[in-house]
């Protein structure tokens, strides 16, 4: 039995429980209250499953060929929390990608992590690159006391790294490899999927590429794992931490439905889009500025998800920020704007008319574009962190922020990678960088919101820790 059906139709007793609504709609709208429910007889239960929702995550692990898959109600930065607490503690060393999302960061800091970065190239187009495998080796042969890595593949935009060859190097050395798959979970249905080519630990988020409601997601520990069984029932028990005790069944249901619809057409379905994406590329060759990663421009990846439209302007004399205003203007609404391009993202639910409406867009706004060579930020500004100890913070112009130590995370989001982290101390590429972006209308928040010219950072009390 599918969980939306025995909850349409096995609610018929009395509420005398959780939530309040008591599945009544007092407000007359169209939310469904008459399906939200706790953990109930007959219903139950998440971090305990035996019933409907053992079958269900039977199926999710069965679906991604993992050696066990755990659902997350509290979206992808639940699933970051819970994979990095797997394999450390307080104050361990954990090798990051210095494009990593802000929820990665986050969670370093507050277990007290060594970070040591992977350093991250851009291309000609402002797109980071995928993990250079030389450099990973390298930086991981000279920190084999790291409990962990984490990288992100795909991208925001797309770029796919060699995790296969990752994973086994690092296995070879007896780290694992966490990889936040967040923007990949179709990915199993191209045999991309970094749960197959052996990460250790895999997190999508569901709701990014699939049919399935905000906030959902999924984590696998994969059959290459080291030491799975064990590292199995630390996910089950920090799932259990990081994800609330109240669970939404509405999106365990939108969960469900999900993987049920993947096991009856979701290759079909993908299949399809792909041969939609196929009549996209043909109708944009006549691009003359415009260039689309992967389409009417070459990707020099190691490989590319193309289902990421992403639509560069570095080579025009229009901004990225620009492009997705006159997209607008036709009705199209983007993932993403940022300096230099545009991110749209495509999933099985797209038809054909709306690629073709895409395309034919593009080429009517490419037409009245000119070429001008651009600014590109070549790099992510490496991170010289010290740990400080400090009482005091104060607000500082960025023009006159060089040599401060920062006391926020500042980020253009979406996508969330930290430009700035507490304890970063403030170099002349990082004071070009967010001028550059701020000039350009990108916007940058930061731990107290946006960012207009000033910078939280460390005031004159405090301590270096060594």
């Amino acid at each position: 039995m599918r969980l939306f059906t025995k909850l349409k139709n096995g609610l018929k007793r009395l509420p005398l429980h959780m939530p309040g609504h008591k599945r009544k709609n007092i407000f007359n709208n169209t939310l469904p209250y008459d399906i939200d429910v706790t953990e109930i007889d007959d219903f139950d239960n998440l971090y305990n499953p035996s019933g409907i929702l053992k079958q269900s995550l039977e199926n999710l692990t069965k679906l991604y060929n993992s050696h066990q898959s755990f659902y997350l109600v509290n979206g992808s930065t639940s699933g970051i929390f819970v994979a990095i607490k797997s394999f450390c503690d307080v104050g361990d060393k954990i090798i990051i990608a210095r494009n990593s999302h802000k929820a990665v960061f986050n969670f370093a800091e507050i277990l007290k992590l060594d970070v040591v970065f992977l350093d991250c190239e851009i291309d000609d187009f402002g797109i980071v690159k995928e993990i250079n495998l030389d450099n990973l080796k390298k930086i991981v042969l000279q920190n084999l006391d790291a409990k962990c890595v984490v990288i992100n593949s795909p991208t925001y935009d797309g770029v796919i790294s060699n995790v296969g060859e990752i994973a086994d190097f690092l296995h070879k050395n007896k780290i694992p490899l966490i990889v936040d798959e967040a923007h990949g979970s179709h990915l199993f249905l191209d045999n991309k999927d970094a749960v197959n080519l052996g990460a250790d630990v895999v997190i999508n988020s569901m709701h990014k590429t699939l049919p399935s409601l905000t906030q959902t997601a999924v984590i696998h520990v994969s059959k290459n794992a080291l030491n799975k069984e064990i590292l199995s029932r630390k996910v089950a028990k920090y799932v259990s931490v990081f994800c609330s005790s109240s669970p939404s069944y509405i999106l365990l249901c939108s969960l469900d439905e999900c993987v049920s619809y993947l096991q009856r057409k979701g290759e079909k379905d993908y299949q399809k889009l792909k041969q939609n994406l196929d009549l996209f590329k043909k109708r944009i060759l006549s691009l003359r500025f415009l260039k689309v990663i992967g389409y009417n421009e070459n990707a020099d990846f190691y490989d590319f998800d193309n289902t990421k439209i992403v639509i560069s302007t570095a080579k025009t004399s229009i901004s990225g920020i620009k492009l997705s205003k006159l997209l607008r203007s036709y009705n199209i609404e983007c993932e993403m704007s940022s300096l230099y391009s545009v991110l749209c993202l495509t999933s099985i639910c797209d038809d054909k008319k709306t690629l073709l409406d895409l395309a034919d867009a593009l080429i009517k706004i490419d037409s009245k574009l000119k070429i001008k060579d651009n600014v590109i930020i070549n790099s992510l500004p490496r991170l010289n962190i010290k740990k400080v100890v400090y009482k005091e913070i104060k607000s500082c112009d960025l023009s006159n922020s060089f040599g401060k130590v920062c006391a926020e995370y500042v980020y253009a989001y979406p996508p969330g990678i930290p430009i700035l982290v507490p304890g970063s101390v403030i170099n002349n590429d990082i004071i070009n960088c967010l001028s550059l972006l701020k000039r350009n209308h990108v916007n940058l928040v930061s731990t107290n919101g946006l960012i207009d010219k000033n910078l939280v950072v460390v005031g004159t009390n405090y301590l270096t820790k060594n």
